[in-house]
């Protein structure tokens, strides 16, 4: 149990080191980890994972770190899994704190962010188109031989696609909650 709970702390302090750009950066190193790790059994199952995460309160990597740290061991185990994945962030904004007047005028570290910023959105656009051809395609190994398309999946997502298009000033909760509806209306729920 301990040698899990080291693991734990370990793989999310990890994903908490070497990603920048938030949560949605942090979700390819994730899925590559959790899965390696055989904590989740499938993409299908990291993907309602991270879906639960980004609709619960709180910070989108707390979430799913405390969340699969939960599903392996309890509550301790979402302690360690939460502590890792916070803590390489905690001590790097403590470090800028103490020294921020010296990095903010530091042409390295200004080249650093400046090289780092087109990375994040690239990133986030690869999860995304992912998702999407996992989802809506039900591609499993991006490999694009057979696939089947998943016709519900692609009606919610030009639905909040066209939506969010429109009605830009949608707070993402009510976002959360049209798709939510669109799924159980889809998929047979009503």
């Amino acid at each position: 149990m301990f040698s899990l709970l080291i693991k734990l702390f370990y793989t999310f302090f990890y994903i908490g080191i070497f990603t920048f750009g938030g949560g949605y950066a942090m979700i390819p190193l994730i899925t590559e980890e959790v899965i390696n790790n055989g904590w989740v059994g499938s993409t299908e199952v990291l993907i309602d994972f991270i879906a639960i995460s980004e609709s619960t309160p709180g910070p989108f990597a707390v979430n799913i770190a405390t969340f699969i740290g939960f599903e392996q061991a309890g509550v301790i185990g979402a302690i360690f899994a939460t502590l890792g994945v916070i803590l390489p962030s905690f001590i790097v904004i403590l470090i800028i704190a103490k020294l921020f007047t010296k990095f903010a005028t530091n042409k390295y570290v200004q080249g650093f962010l400046k090289g780092i910023r087109p990375v994040v959105p690239g990133i986030i656009l690869s999860v995304a188109f992912i998702f999407i051809l996992r989802s809506v395609f039900q591609i499993k190994d991006l490999h694009f031989g057979d696939f089947t398309f998943e016709i519900g999946s692609f009606i919610i997502f030009t639905a909040i696609f066209i939506i969010s298009r429109f009605w830009k000033k949608a707070h993402p909760i009510y976002i959360v909650v049209i798709s939510a509806v669109l799924g159980l209306i889809i998929y047979g729920i009503f």
